[in-house]
């Protein structure tokens, strides 16, 4: 069958759809990445160990976190596809069953973090007073999970329904909370790098309440029940298999970015844990053009109108690449001001600046990815996702492995991990997502 006949929507008109989604996106997008910032510049003050303790520690924690982003995926696109087809009571009952499924992991992975910090920590391969100071971050943040889990799934349904400002207030709130908690607890308190991870643990908890009390306002205003639906939620839960596969994919190529760079030295570490704040920070930012274009993509297939998906599709690449260009210019160019911000220590000053100029220069390319990969989760494609995910983690391997054999330690070191990372497995994405959106079989329209 032929595609459906539209009108198309002048650029403009599109360009309108896509900022006022993705302008509102961008605050709860980053909330994640600057409770690390903020936790990275009180906790860097305290000491070079305690700065790579919390690296090794934020990076189990996101991804956790990260694992789990098919709940706010997968009922974004679900969300959106229903009231695109005009069911919204269906759409509302979708996104409470997500909320309910949320809940259930989050409370799972709150409990085996617990008991499984100190293992974890000595798998990432450090010792004595890193690994130390990581296991206490972990134990005192541990409960703040099942709140992001939460934030995760109820988010998820604003962006379905096309409403993105309301988590961008709850975002803002949330990361003022944040800082004036770490500064109370880790140097007014004196509990040091715990009184971090207690903070950001009470601030996302008090954000998962008001998202979801939000939510369960708006499904009860269109009558849908807020009793868990075995059905429902086993369908999410299938759906989000693939992005699962996808995200862990992603996180183990982090994680092997981690150890790596823990070989590399504390030095490298303690840099790399501002770099990969500073990148996750950017990535999120350019991510929120991909969440608008998967509220605009799955809305549009529900609709059956394939042309205005198109449509979309290339006014978001367009501007992925362009605000790429436009953060990776400015990390560049601000990396050796930045770097003093978090860290007393002249040699982690050096690394910082170095791997932020290398991920400053390849940012372009990120854009691109990132919204191809909004764009593919948008209309519900996470099968390919998955296995493109795996493709890309065992071209990168090799290249990480060369970097951890034969770099130099230090910031030389940092910077040659970051070429690899941001450079070889970005490009490998860039390829297979890009080969993808070529073709047509990701369109599928209907609820």
């Amino acid at each position: 069958m032929g595609e459906p006949r539209h009108t198309p929507a002048l650029p403009r008109s599109i360009d309108r759809e896509i900022l006022a989604l993705a302008v509102p996106a961008l605050g709860a997008l980053i909330a994640e990445p600057v409770f690390v910032l903020v936790d990275s510049a009180v906790v860097g003050h305290l000491g070079t160990a305690q700065l790579a303790g919390l690296s090794l520690a934020s990076n189990v924690l996101l991804t956790l976190v990260g694992l789990c982003v098919f709940l706010a995926y997968t009922t974004t696109a679900s969300v959106a596809r229903l009231t695109g087809a005009g069911k919204e009571r269906a759409a509302l009952q979708s996104g409470v069953d997500g909320m309910w499924l949320a809940l259930g992991i989050g409370a799972v992975l709150v409990v085996v973090l617990l008991l499984a910090a100190p293992l974890t920590v000595s798998a990432l391969g450090a010792e004595g007073d890193v690994a130390r100071h990581a296991v206490t971050y972990l134990r005192w943040s541990a409960p703040g999970l099942a709140g992001m889990l939460l934030v995760q799934a109820a988010t998820g349904v604003l962006r379905g329904l096309r409403d993105t400002r309301t988590p961008l207030v709850v975002a803002a709130g949330g990361a003022a909370l944040n800082t004036v908690l770490n500064i109370a607890l880790v140097y007014g308190v004196g509990l040091g790098i715990a009184g971090s991870g207690l903070g950001t643990a009470i601030t996302q908890l008090l954000m998962a309440v008001v998202l979801g009390v939000i939510v369960v306002r708006g499904a009860r205003a269109r009558g849908a029940s807020l009793r868990p639906h075995r059905a429902g939620i086993l369908s999410g839960a299938r759906a989000g298999v693939p992005l699962v596969i996808r995200t862990l994919s992603l996180r183990a190529a982090i994680l092997v970015t981690v150890v790596v760079a823990t070989g590399l030295g504390d030095v490298a570490l303690a840099g790399h844990q501002v770099v990969s704040s500073l990148w996750g920070l950017a990535a999120f930012a350019l991510d929120a053009l991909a969440i608008a274009a998967q509220a605009l993509v799955g809305h549009g297939l529900g609709a059956g109108d394939v042309g205005h998906v198109r449509q979309v599709l290339r006014r978001c690449l367009q501007w992925g690449v362009g605000a790429g260009g436009a953060i990776g210019l400015l990390l560049a160019a601000a990396g050796w001001w930045i770097a003093p911000l978090f860290s007393p220590d002249p040699d982690v000053r050096v690394a910082i600046a170095l791997g932020i100029a290398v991920c400053g220069v390849l940012m372009p390319m990120a854009g691109w990815v990132f919204v191809l990969d909004g764009v593919l989760i948008g209309a519900g494609d996470g099968r390919y996702l998955a296995w493109a995910g795996m493709a890309t983690l065992v071209v990168y391997l090799p290249f990480a492995l060369a970097v951890g054999v034969w770099a130099p330690d230090g910031a030389h070191g940092l910077a040659w991990l970051w070429l690899a990372f941001a450079g070889v497995f970005m490009a490998a994405r860039a390829v297979t997502t890009g080969w993808r959106a070529r073709g047509d079989r990701w369109l599928v329209t209907g609820a």
